[in-house]
């Protein structure tokens, strides 16, 4: 993200790390906790960002990988797929350089996105095999993308200023010159399991209708059963989501998983809570700023060691202290993940498992416990599987 339709993080456009936003040790620790799973969607191998802002990709290939496990009915961990994030990413940054450009450089332009811009590229451009196409020209095993970030941000500011006082046919070619440079042409076509495709017939013999994912969302200063494209600077696309109470947001989340769906889940994860750890937790604890990863912008750096604590109390979410966050911004737009299960701590207390980006990290090995308490709170939007929102909620909205 940074971004709606989550996902997250805006990296700043510099040859160095970035300054981010990350908070003490916090009071909580994986040893306090003792899970059980109460269900389990299946999900593709966890991946790694890296040092890219890239969360909104890598989160909702994640939950397509899903989707298509589930609409084809895939037992075998050997037959999921992996798409390419990078071939979305980079089909992004055209896009917006675009946009960048008619928009005379009003428009956000870095690295971070949504879900909506993940699921819009696929619809227009198709797919990518992950074996196929990596976007890693640039010399580098996993995404490093500060340089490339800055070169691009550098090109479209100057064409932006529209020097010659009419721009060239040609432009674009020079920023796609670039992207191919660092991320390799793509490929017209690939093979895969035998297999020739193109991107176009990748995606279309993925099984899966792609106008079936919907947003959603839940504030005050929209009308419920509305759409509204929320307000933070990665939602360039202007992707909506649909306006519901909490109660009903909650629902929509609990009734994609035990109906064995996942969900694209993007929010807040500056809070002292969310922990290198594995663990999201909606506990009260102070900000402070600190620089580095993706991961270590977030939640500090590896050397943070947990507080010595028992589980903690949390804050009770409704919907005004939600909305009140979002509005003093203590709620913000960080990143980008991917909700598949429901578990519940020795204390009966409700959890969310949730396959991060940051590689096999943390307690869990790149997945996150997240309370029911903090998803209320911190979860700015989600997209779903229309299929798998509640048959009342759909009608509320005018929806089949």
């Amino acid at each position: 993200m940074k971004k709606i339709f989550t996902s997250t993080v805006v990296l700043a456009l510099a040859l160095v790390s970035v300054q981010a936003q990350t908070r003490p040790a916090a009071p909580v620790k994986p040893s306090d906790y003792q899970f059980t799973i109460v269900k389990e969607n299946p999900i593709t191998s966890i991946k790694n960002q890296n040092r890219s802002g890239t969360c909104w990709c890598f989160s909702a290939l994640s939950f397509l990988e899903s989707e298509v496990i589930k609409a084809k009915g895939i037992k075998d961990p050997a037959l999921y797929p992996d798409f390419s994030e990078m071939f979305v990413v980079r089909k992004s940054y055209h896009d917006r350089a675009v946009k960048f450009v008619r928009m005379d450089g009003k428009l956000n332009f870095s690295v971070g996105s949504d879900f909506g811009d993940a699921i819009d590229v696929i619809k227009t451009y198709g797919i990518i095999d992950q074996n196929a196409y990596s976007g890693l020209q640039y010399g580098y095993d996993l995404p490093v993308q500060g340089e490339l970030d800055a070169v691009l941000k550098g090109y479209v500011d100057a064409v932006a200023k529209n020097p010659n006082r009419k721009l060239t046919a040609v432009w674009p070619k020079g920023f796609d010159g670039i992207l191919d440079a660092y991320m390799g042409a793509i490929p017209e076509t690939f093979q895969v399991n035998g297999v020739t495709y193109t991107p176009e017939t990748y995606r279309d013999a993925q099984g899966l209708n792609l106008d079936d994912y919907i947003g959603f969302t839940s504030f005050t200063h929209h009308p419920f059963y509305t759409a509204f494209a929320v307000e933070v600077q990665d939602n360039w696309r202007n992707s909506p989501s649909w306006n519901v109470p909490l109660d009903e947001f909650m629902a929509i989340i609990d009734n994609a998983v035990n109906n064995g769906y996942t969900v694209a889940w993007g929010g807040d994860v500056s809070e002292a809570g969310f922990t290198r750890n594995g663990l999201a937790i909606l506990v009260d604890t102070e900000v402070k700023a600190t620089s580095g990863s993706d991961q270590e912008r977030w939640v500090g750096k590896a050397d943070e060691k947990p507080a010595e604590k028992a589980a903690v109390k949390e804050i009770a979410v409704n919907q005004e202290n939600r909305q009140q966050w979002f509005d003093e911004k203590t709620s913000t737009d960080d990143h980008g993940m991917h909700l598949y299960g429901i578990a519940k701590d020795q204390n009966g207390v409700k959890y969310y498992l949730i396959k991060n980006s940051w590689g096999e990290s943390g307690e869990y090995k790149g997945i996150w416990y997240m309370s029911e308490q903090f998803a209320k709170g911190k979860t700015l939007n989600i997209v779903v599987n229309k299929k798998a929102v509640p048959k009342e909620i759909l009608k509320k909205l005018g929806l089949k």
